[in-house]
């Protein structure tokens, strides 16, 4: 049966200009490490196919991730290449915009006055720390540094205009940025102009929208990106329960909206956190969809202009409802672009279930951008090749035969049937899914067990045959007398030579996800890398005495392909659910009574 989200895909007008339907490709900053912008700043080949995917793919609004733009005052890098190769920028920029309007999508250009304290060697509104750097602080910009930097925005909103583009989005009165660290008084300690006062910290938002409109018209579209709550304890000190605020409170975030309206800015790009609280500003799968919908309503009670909303939007039920309901105007999704260009043409089509789910892990976007490697995406091996890999139909057609059900035999069965061969599954078991199964039974990670079934449907949509309890052997192999195999037949949990590692006390993680054995109330568990915690908030989360144990000096700190968002939730998450650590402790066996710990430094002496 059809669905209809006829909130979702109804159009909007905001100022002057209409866009299609209120689905929204949220900014995301491509860093020095992406592959969108070269050398002058100009978009890529990569760059302009990544972007027009996502028009062919039916969102009516797409806001280009921050360009940095002061030229003049923080130390030249290529950020800000495309202010002195203008001609270069706008030529990539003008081809951009005719064949994304000629999808009916229009672009929202980012531009950043700069990050501030949020990088090392940077300019702050006040010295401050440096995130994550311990002992390096960002100098304080003088009046005249605040100045040329509101100029180099102005300047390149004309150049975006010129460009083509429908407007530009200030970044950004949220993360910790530039802006925000003028707007907060716990970064923000001058004692001109621009400090003090909410007001005179606003000042610089309010002069930058001055210049914009003077140089640019009335009628050009201006948006700010506003966190309305930081989460914050104390900077670098994220609050979970976002009690004993430090940052912006929701009341401070609602003044704030109500200036922005004041000053003349034409709608409100609205979510949360600072990297202080990244886990909030780029939630993870442990942070419930539509978290920010019940802020953002309270923005919009209080403005009049359309308040869009970001963070975890990606249930279009969930979305649709919330604009029906007059909580919001639109809908922002990051991630979940990445992970389905086609979200928008799948409503569309009144198919939800075909859109291939963003898992929120972090992992390929975030995680990859933050440690200086390609973005990629867990669940779409296109993002970022879009200027070069195709799926051509074959000339050659064979027969292949893929052992394993799990996600790579499922991927792999996938792409060979859609370039036209014949397919056949072996799966060992009764069910399709492998280690997704055991990775997905939380009920904080729904988000995997939806990637499960979109690969069966999309299965049975392609016809791939799956054979079912199959285990293969060569002589069967032989048999089926295969032109190709893909072997994908994942891999089994280490289990250590541990004395009464067989006792009926003992059970694996794989089995206690999958459901094959039942645990009591008071539990140990043995590893305080990322299975191990997330099985231990599970079951704290169902009221069970846990304890957690590691030879390690802390939960996550052995664990290598963490990325920062993780690695702040998770601590947080096992203080929150009052989860007993014992690190340093080594199991040394199990028996009747339990587990026998010896602490790890008294057997090294």
């Amino acid at each position: 049966m059809e669905e209809v989200f006829l909130n979702l895909l109804s159009p909007i007008t905001i100022n002057k200009t209409t866009f299609k339907n209120r689905l929204c490709v949220a900014p995301m900053g491509d860093g020095v490490y992406g592959n969108l912008y070269g050398a002058h700043g100009e978009f890529t080949a990569n760059g302009l196919a990544h972007i027009i995917e996502r028009a062919r793919g039916g969102w009516g609004m797409y806001v280009s991730g921050s360009n940095i733009v002061d030229y003049k005052v923080d130390p030249f890098d290529e950020h800000c290449a495309l202010m002195l190769h203008k001609a270069d920028f706008k030529k990539r920029a003008l081809h951009l915009n005719e064949v994304s309007e000629y999808h009916g999508m229009k672009i929202i250009q980012q531009i950043s006055a700069g990050y501030g304290r949020n990088h090392a060697g940077l300019y702050s509104c006040s010295e401050n720390d440096v995130f994550e750097m311990p002992g390096m602080k960002s100098p304080e910009l003088t009046q005249d540094q605040i100045k040329m930097k509101i100029e180099c925005v102005v300047e390149a909103a004309q150049l975006m205009k010129s460009s083509g583009f429908a407007g530009v989005e200030i970044h950004a009165l949220h993360w910790g940025y530039l802006l925000d660290q003028f707007a907060m008084i716990i970064t923000n300690r001058r004692k001109d102009e621009y400090g003090g006062t909410l007001e005179n910290r606003l000042r610089i938002c309010k002069e930058i929208l001055e210049g914009i409109k003077q140089s640019c018209g009335s009628d050009f579209l201006v948006s700010m990106r506003l966190g309305v709550k930081s989460y914050i304890l104390d900077l670098e000190k994220p609050s979970f329960t976002g009690e004993n605020e430090a940052g912006r409170t929701l009341e401070e975030g609602i003044r704030i909206a109500k200036l922005l309206e004041q000053f003349g800015y034409d709608v409100l790009d609205v979510d949360v956190g600072m990297y202080d609280s990244f886990y909030y500003a780029c939630p993870p799968m442990y942070i419930p969809q539509g978290f920010v919908i019940p802020l953002a309503e309270k923005v919009k009670e209080a403005v009049n202009i359309p308040v869009l909303c970001g963070s975890r939007m990606d249930d279009p039920h969930m979305a649709d409802k919330a604009i029906a309901d007059g909580k919001i105007d639109g809908a922002v999704l990051g991630r979940p672009s990445l992970a389905d260009p086609y979200f928008p043409q799948k409503l569309q089509m009144g198919r939800p279930d075909k859109i291939r789910p963003c898992l929120a892990c972090n992992v390929g976007c975030m995680g990859k951008l933050r440690t200086g490697e390609h973005i990629s995406c867990a669940v779409n091996p296109f993002l970022r090749k879009e200027s070069y890999y195709h799926l051509e139909k074959t000339l050659n057609l064979k027969k292949v035969i893929v052992i394993g059900g799990g996600v790579a035999g499922m991927e792999a069965a996938r792409i060979a049937k859609m370039r036209g061969h014949d397919v056949t599954i072996c799966e060992k078991t009764d069910r399709l899914g492998g280690l997704l199964i055991a990775a997905g039974a939380h009920k904080f990670k729904p988000e995997i067990g939806k990637l499960v079934e979109w690969y069966k449907s999309e299965l049975k949509d392609l016809d791939v045959s799956v054979e079912y309890n199959t285990e293969m052997n060569p002589e069967k192999l032989d048999a089926l007398k295969p032109d190709a195999v893909v072997f994908a037949f994942g891999s089994q949990p280490l289990m250590p030579p541990i004395e009464g590692i067989n006792h009926p006390k003992c059970v694996s993680c794989v089995d206690v996800l999958e459901g094959g054995r039942e645990v009591g109330d008071t539990i140990a568990v043995v590893g305080a890398g990322l299975v191990g915690c997330e099985i231990a908030i599970d079951y704290a989360m169902q009221g069970k005495r846990v304890t957690l144990i590691d030879a390690a000096i802390a939960p996550l700190s052995e664990s290598k392909m963490i990325n920062i968002i993780t690695r702040q939730i998770i601590p947080d998450l096992l203080d929150h659910y009052n989860i007993k650590l014992k690190m340093r402790c080594k199991i040394n066996a199990i028996n009747d009574w339990g587990a026998v710990l010896a602490p790890v430094d008294l057997e090294m002496m």
